[in-house]
């Protein structure tokens, strides 16, 4: 009787331990030297950073400020959203393709660009401000609770918007027709048909808009004033202008892992409690609305999507006004502030290129690379390296930037002030919705395919390069575009990494408008939209499909 041999290690054991190995270098040792941080003064345990944190009235309503904002963002993101959508999927629609383009769009600027806008709209000394003073009409403060929240809805109902959509092309028409001949139509259909049937994606995006209104960082900071958020308070205590408390910035960054790991797995069982699949044998028609319906749907849809982009197109305007030698504004038109922001620029358009791109090289490969193993080659091994992956989906960016600095500012591998670093914080906060979006495209090709492939011959390997990745390319091209914008924007994690040698774009924007140079941070907030629109034009190109959808 023979002993069975063991399998040797193969290459996709060899990639499957190579990734696990660096998820542990990068994401899970920076996690562990956080909670260290936490608990850990000049070598003795310790809990009093957060006895202090919950004791203390003004730390702990922080907690409470991010979850009203988060709430209340969420609350109104759906309010906007899944109408918008519903109307949008439905009906016709006169300029559709530059609702959805427009609709798009205003999500994908980064949120304190929106929030210095707002400020130059309805800030004390803003223009719209200044228009009602005029007639003696006093509008209410955009500075504190309203003015975030009014920020964040108008950036992240687009996602509510592309989840529902997404849910509603599985949608399919004979549901719809049969509601309306029993008599249920117009709004009763949307609440008693349409809802329920889009209830997951709904969840799925109420999660997604609940965690990047209570992750982020420049909104509060930008507009909230007096009104802060554990994001903005962590920042704070991490770099702060009289003195630093890195310990209590680890300890609150380990209640903000906690409090979204919570939310995360609430939806999570919701979602499992809901979930059902649909497929459209017949996908919905969209319809003509009667005179007063369509005035209505035409009203809200426009309404709606000039309020989210006002922000955006005064920017560009107030790029082009004329500038004084401090960089506000005065009357008359120039290319003043263009030429202020080319010192910025010169340097940050260079660094936001590498940085973007290395990125998003690295998110597509290693999206590509753990989506194969966690679809076709299961074990233990990979459902690790899929968890892990998934860990910074409810991870602050500011948290990750301060575990990278903690572990990588000394011993055998410095990295801070690198960009090195700066793209390790990309990649770990951007991988997981990549992935996602691989594991859904490969799902749907048949592995039969493969097997013909390897049938005939061709390796394991040359069957994924040329046969399993190329039948992905729409999927990873079109995600890799979306990260890239989502790269470009980023602003939370990097705040905390860059030096002069590392600054990009969107940093140089946050500079710029920490001194007051209006002109040069719109010049380069102009800057951004530009590459934003062109990422735009290039995925519906890539992706062939007019409608962008999750």
């Amino acid at each position: 009787m023979t002993k069975s041999r063991k399998r040797p290690l193969e290459l996709w054991h060899l990639i499957s331990i190579a990734i696990t190995l660096l998820y542990l270098l990068f994401l899970i040792v920076p996690m562990f030297n956080i909670l260290k941080e936490s608990v850990y003064e000049n070598g003795r345990f310790t809990l009093k950073y957060f006895i202090q944190f919950f004791s203390e009235p003004y730390y702990f309503n922080t907690i409470l400020n991010s979850f009203k904002i988060s709430i209340a963002t969420t609350l109104f993101s759906l309010l906007v959203g899944v109408p918008l959508a519903y109307l949008y999927n439905l009906y016709r629609i006169h300029g559709r393709s530059v609702v959805q383009v427009l609709i798009i769009l205003s999500s994908m600027s980064a949120p304190f660009v929106g929030a210095y806008a707002w400020i130059l709209l309805l800030g004390r000394y803003g223009l719209i401000t200044k228009f009602f003073a005029e007639l003696g009409i006093a509008l209410p403060s955009i500075y504190g609770f309203r003015g975030v929240v009014l920020v964040l809805t108008t950036r992240l109902y687009p996602l509510v918007f592309m989840y529902v959509s997404g849910a509603l092309r599985n949608v399919d028409n004979s549901l719809l027709e049969a509601s309306q001949n029993l008599g249920v139509s117009g709004v009763k259909r949307f609440f008693k048909v349409v809802v329920p049937l889009c209830t997951p994606s709904i969840l799925a995006a109420a999660l997604m808009v609940f965690m990047r209104a209570m992750a982020d960082f420049g909104t509060p900071l930008l507009i909230g004033e007096g009104y802060r958020t554990f994001p903005v308070e962590i920042y704070k205590q991490y770099v702060g202008e009289t003195s630093q408390n890195y310990n209590f910035a680890a300890a609150i960054s380990v209640i903000a892992i906690v409090i979204t790991a919570i939310v995360f797995l609430v939806q999570k069982v919701a979602s499992e409690k809901f979930s059902f699949k649909m497929n459209a044998l017949h996908s919905i028609e969209r319809k003509k609305a009667k005179p007063v319906t369509s005035f209505f749907i035409h009203a809200y849809t426009y309404i709606v999507v000039a309020i989210s982009m006002l922000p955006q197109v005064y920017l560009v305007y107030c790029s082009f006004r004329n500038t004084n030698a401090f960089g506000n504004f005065t009357k008359g038109l120039s290319l003043n502030s263009y030429k202020n922001a080319w010192k910025y620029v010169r340097t940050a358009l260079p660094n936001t290129l590498i940085i973007g791109l290395s990125t998003m090289v690295i998110v597509v490969l290693m999206s590509i690379l753990i989506a194969y193993m966690v679809v076709r080659r299961k074990n233990t091994m990979n459902n690790v390296l899929d968890t892990m992956s998934m860990i910074p989906y409810i991870i602050p960016g500011s948290v990750i930037g301060i575990a990278l600095v903690l572990t990588f500012s000394k011993g055998w591998l410095v990295l801070t002030g690198t960009m090195a670093i700066m793209i390790i914080a990309m990649v770990i906060r951007r991988i997981p919705y990549t992935i996602r979006s691989s594991v859904a495209v490969l799902q749907q090709i048949p592995i039969t395919t493969e097997e013909a492939s390897i049938s005939l011959g061709a390796s394991k390997l040359k069957t994924f390069f040329k046969v399993t990745t190329p039948m992905m390319a729409s999927g990873i091209v079109s995600g890799a575009i979306l990260s890239w914008v989502s790269i470009i924007t980023e602003l939370s994690a990097s705040i905390m990494l860059y030096s002069a040698r590392t600054q990009t774009l969107t940093l140089s924007i946050y500079v710029l408008v920490s001194r007051g140079t209006d002109g040069a941070a719109c010049a380069v907030s102009t800057i951004l939209l530009l590459f934003t629109v062109i990422s735009l034009a290039l995925f519906m190109r890539v992706s062939k499909n007019k409608d962008i959808v999750m």
